[in-house]
C-alpha cells in the first residue's frame, strides 16, 4: 500500500480484492456491471468483462454503435459496480469516472486475441439493433465466416474498447447486522486524491 498517494494505495487494493476472488473461485472475477445514461439522463446497466486496468483505468470492449457505445459517446461518464460475494463477507467495488475511446492500436492488439468465433460475431453483430430471427444472425455469422476463410479476421472499423478513468473508488466490506465497512478514494476538481470513511 502507498498511503502517500491515496490513489496508488486503491489501485492496490483493488490489485489486492482481485487476487483474493481469483484465490476464492469467483466464477469469473472480471464481470462488471457498467452504467452509463443517454444524453437525456436516462440510466441503462449491463454486466461486461474488464480486460484489462492500470492507473490510466479499467477497459471493456464493444460494438461503439451500440446502446452503450452511443450512450457513452454522448455522455462520457460512467459508473462499474464489481461485485465478489466469495471474498471475505462479501466486497463491492464502485468506480465512477470518465470515459475515453481506448487507441487503435490498443482495440487490435486485444481484438486479435480473441477466439476467432467471437472475432467473426463482432462482424456478424449489428448491436442492440432489432433481430427478426436467430436464424438471420445465424446465415450473417455464416456469411462472414466465408467472407474471412483462411485469413485473419480485421477488427471491425465500429468496434473498440472504452476506458473508465476514476474519479471515486469505494471499497465495500461486509459484515454482520449489516455493520459495512465503506472505505471511498475520491478525487478533487484539482486533480487531488483523499481518503475517507463513510457510515454503513
Amino acid at each position: 500500500m502507498n498511503r502517500d498517494d491515496p490513489y496508488l494505495e486503491a489501485l492496490a487494493t483493488f490489485d489486492l480484492l482481485f487476487g483474493e476472488a481469483l484465490a476464492a473461485g469467483e466464477p469469473d472475477r472480471t464481470a462488471m456491471v457498467v452504467a452509463s445514461a443517454d444524453a437525456d439522463g436516462r440510466p441503462s446497466a449491463r454486466t461486461v468483462l474488464m480486460k484489462a486496468h492500470d492507473a490510466r483505468g479499467f477497459v471493456f470492449y464493444t460494438h461503439l454503435d451500440g446502446r452503450k457505445g452511443r450512450e457513452l459517446q454522448a455522455n462520457p461518464r460512467a459508473a462499474l459496480l464489481f461485485h465478489w460475494p466469495r471474498v471475505r463477507r462479501g466486497v463491492q467495488v464502485r468506480l465512477e469516472g470518465t470515459v475515453s475511446i481506448v487507441d487503435d492500436a490498443e482495440a487490435d492488439a486485444y481484438f486479435a486475441s480473441r477466439p476467432r468465433g467471437s472475432q467473426l460475431g463482432a462482424w456478424a453483430s449489428a448491436q442492440s439493433e432489432t433481430l427478426d430471427s436467430r436464424e438471420t444472425f445465424e446465415h450473417r455469422l455464416a456469411a462472414r465466416e466465408r467472407e474471412f476463410e483462411g485469413r485473419e479476421v480485421p477488427r471491425p472499423p465500429r468496434w473498440g474498447g472504452f476506458r473508465v478513468a476514476p474519479h471515486r473508488i469505494e471499497f465495500w466490506y461486509g459484515a454482520e447486522f449489516r455493520l459495512h465497512e465503506r472505505q471511498l478514494y475520491e478525487r478533487s476538481h484539482e486533480g487531488r486524491w483523499s481518503r475517507r470513511m463513510l457510515y454503513p
